[in-house]
């Protein structure tokens, strides 16, 4: 066989080849038997890659490249053509386990913040430190919150660990690199606070006393007496309510968020993610008695005649007769806490007193709140957990944790006084 040589007299190898325009070209066979081909224009790292032409690995790297990746079965040449957004199409229309709210938030926030970003990268391209940049993106330009984060990294980890699996990478360009971004912006997960027992009797006597936000006590009472999650409460329906045990039945959650194909943001319902959260939780007299005053309210006024998802009769209404939105009700709260402070404030100076102000807080702090009240009050962490619904006992264990270590700060604080200790 003739040896062949390139235009600088350079012998070339077996699959080695010179074009006619100065690109190199290698010529394999893939593990299928299909005929490859790559081409760069340089042949080794010392090469000056030609004016005005795309700089890259030269031929012999990639050479080594597809040696190794054939010996490790990785396909090279799919893995070239195949984008990041490409390869995510197929991952999630294969992830058939997906809650469909799951589903459409990971939809929503890839195609929102990833697909015209990394997602337009080719596989193999797409190394740790360009994750790392990604991600650094995020957080410095637009804001991006660790729960946010956490978010984007669920969806791109297990894609780019399925690639590794399909044989398309080496390595998961994702690993170690949220740890990285915690330990580089001093990220800890925020922590929730409940409202102390003055703070909570304050918002409910504020709500109760005062003709503005009346309507709003049910609601309040249900939330802070049952510790439901927001999505619960709003999506309870009159059949979820068992007046003759006293028994408040959770099975479901009303969410409110865009549609996995139109993208146009509605009301869907979602049923839990774990067992633990399908659950019973015992009515309060207090929450029995809101209950009831809500259901003679819609007896005389009508009853909501929303149908979401085949669910009917929910027991909360906005002032249009549809079904609450938690974002609207934290806007009450925030309206709440805004005008009780205000108040408070002018009383204070009148009785030349300090004022006991309210602090801002979620709707979700009040599920926080019942829980904490239950953990100063219950021993049985078990109980906990299932009116709860945690599915990790650790969950409630940091709550218990944080409830009982305040208690037993206030109970020395009393015996402090009590005990001649020197």
């Amino acid at each position: 066989m003739a040896e062949r040589r390139d235009t600088k007299n350079r012998l070339l190898g077996k699959g080695e080849y010179q074009k006619s325009d100065g690109r190199y070209m290698y010529r394999y066979v893939d593990s299928k038997g299909n005929p490859r081909f790559v081409y760069s224009w340089t042949l080794t790292q010392t090469d000056r890659v030609p004016k005005g032409k795309q700089p890259g690995k030269c031929l012999r790297e990639l050479e080594k490249d597809i040696a190794k990746d054939l010996q490790d079965e990785i396909d090279t040449f799919k893995a070239r053509k195949m984008t990041l957004n490409a390869f995510y199409e197929d991952y999630i229309a294969q992830k058939q386990e997906l809650k469909t709210t799951t589903r459409a938030n990971y939809k929503y926030m890839y195609r929102k913040y990833v697909w015209d970003s990394i997602g337009r990268r080719k596989l193999p391209e797409i190394k740790y430190s360009d994750i790392k940049k990604f991600y650094n993106y995020l957080i410095r330009d637009l804001g991006f919150k660790p729960n946010s984060m956490e978010t984007i990294h669920t969806i791109l980890h297990p894609i780019f660990s399925t690639a590794v699996r399909d044989g398309y990478i080496r390595v998961n360009p994702t690993d170690g690199v949220m740890a990285e971004i915690k330990k580089s912006n001093d990220w800890e997960k925020p922590k929730r606070h409940a409202l102390t027992v003055d703070e909570q009797s304050a918002f409910i006597d504020f709500i109760k006393n005062g003709k503005l936000y009346n309507h709003w006590m049910p609601l309040f009472t249900v939330l802070l007496g049952t510790g439901g999650r927001v999505g619960e409460i709003v999506g309870l329906t009159w059949d979820d309510c068992d007046f003759q045990n006293n028994i408040i039945h959770i099975n479901h959650s009303l969410i409110y968020r865009p549609d996995e194909y139109t993208g146009k943001a509605g009301f869907f319902i979602s049923t839990p993610k774990t067992k633990a959260g399908e659950r019973e939780i015992p009515m309060f007299d207090a929450v029995r008695q809101a209950l009831l005053t809500e259901r003679t309210r819609q007896m005389k006024e009508g009853f909501n005649p929303t149908i979401v998802d085949g669910y009917s009769g929910f027991v909360f209404s906005n002032r249009f007769n549809g079904v609450l939105c938690p974002h609207n009700i934290n806007r009450a709260i925030n309206r709440i806490t805004r005008d009780y402070n205000v108040q408070e404030s002018e009383l204070a100076i009148k009785e030349n007193r300090e004022p006991f102000l309210l602090p801002h807080f979620s709707v979700h702090n009040l599920r926080h709140t019942f829980c904490t009240r239950m953990c100063e009050n219950e021993s049985n962490i078990k109980v906990i957990q299932e009116i709860m619904g945690h599915s990790d006992i650790t969950t409630t264990m940091d709550v218990y944790n944080e409830a009982t270590r305040d208690k037993k700060k206030e109970t020395f604080g009393k015996l402090e006084c009590k005990m001649k200790i020197s």
